[in-house]
């Protein structure tokens, strides 16, 4: 399967190949075709390596991560109440090879066939960055040195169409040592104005950004999702491209592409690791899109942010598992249809 758009590394669609890691819960298999609730995620998975304080990291399987943070409608994790999600909106993942690991244990998490989910990434295979990644292990810095981003969808409820897929779009900074004032000195975050020095040349790829349009097997009612994870620098100065603070001075901006498609979908859904604290619930309110969540995602910050448009179900966690083994907490919507 194909993807109009491809370039060399970009806009993988990876297939799921067999898995042997055995399943870690059963579920009675629950569809958006018998409950008419979309279950949506976000989280910034950190590549399954957390960092601690004491400069040390720990490696997280794919399946301790999700069990972690998927939860029942209760917002409990753990429980016979868990059923499987339908889109999973996530940050900092190695590329497809990653992703498709990920997307198989949930798979089995829930007793399906491997390939029941399916993974979508900005880049399939990124080139690595940095140096320690502030892992006192150099070989788990080394597992966090390839970043990508990537929405995984459950095949069982959601179809996805060729033509639906965006080009990524970068994400926009303010380049060390440029002075800023009200969106001056801001540019896109890519080539030739990403980082200086071979150790961080291809460090902008973090930031890419991919969307799709989905639709609800059951109903055929479309569903817009997008991952988004801004830079470091968003959050002292907002920069979403060319001298442009982004919507609403947030650092957030849409591709082209990807708005066409949000702009022909009933229900919306974007994911953002926005690395900047206090953006608004209304943010994207122009796109008929509300934030879900209050609580710090990271340490004592808010950073993390889940926008909706549709009929979110109330949460008595506020949107946000606290249990996540991850060093962001995740954000989770279930979207009645």
């Amino acid at each position: 399967m194909s993807f109009p758009y491809r370039s060399p590394g970009a806009l993988a669609l990876a297939l799921a190949a067999a898995l042997t890691t055995p399943s870690i819960a059963q579920a009675a298999p629950m569809t958006a075709a018998t409950d008419r609730v979309l279950r949506v995620y976000n989280n910034n998975i950190e590549n399954l390596v957390r960092n601690n304080a004491d400069g040390s990291c720990t490696r997280v399987s794919g399946p301790d991560h999700l069990a972690s943070m998927l939860v029942d409608d209760s917002g409990k994790t753990g429980t016979s109440g868990v059923q499987a999600p339908d889109l999973l909106i996530v940050q900092q993942v190695r590329g497809t090879g990653q992703a498709t690991a990920y997307a198989d244990q949930l798979s089995a998490m829930f007793g399906y066939p491997a390939g029941t989910y399916k993974a979508l990434v900005a880049w399939d295979d990124p080139e690595a960055w940095g140096s320690t990644h502030k892992c006192s292990q150099q070989a788990l810095g080394d597992l966090k040195k390839k970043q990508t981003n990537g929405i995984i969808y459950n095949t069982r409820t959601l179809s996805l169409a060729a033509a639906d897929v965006s080009k990524y779009w970068s994400a926009g900074w303010l380049k060390p040592g440029t002075s800023y004032g009200g969106g001056a000195g801001c540019t896109l975050y890519k080539p030739p104005n990403s980082d200086d020095g071979t150790t961080n040349q291809y460090k902008w790829k973090r930031t890419s950004a991919v969307a799709a349009r989905f639709t609800i097997k059951a109903t055929g009612t479309t569903v817009f999702a997008a991952t988004m994870h801004l830079p470091e620098q968003n959050g002292a100065n907002a920069c979403a491209g060319d001298d442009y603070t982004g919507i609403a001075n947030s650092g957030i901006h849409v591709g082209a592409d990807a708005t066409s498609l949000m702009n022909a979908s009933t229900i919306r859904v974007i994911g953002i690791d926005a690395n900047r604290a206090n953006i608004a619930s209304t943010t994207l309110s122009g796109f008929g899109m509300t934030g879900y969540g209050a609580k710090a995602t990271s340490g004592s910050r808010k950073i993390d942010y889940l926008f909706v448009k549709g009929a979110v179900q109330s949460s008595s966690i506020d949107h946000t598992v606290s249990s996540t083994k991850s060093n962001h907490l995740a954000l989770y919507g279930f979207i009645e249809f």
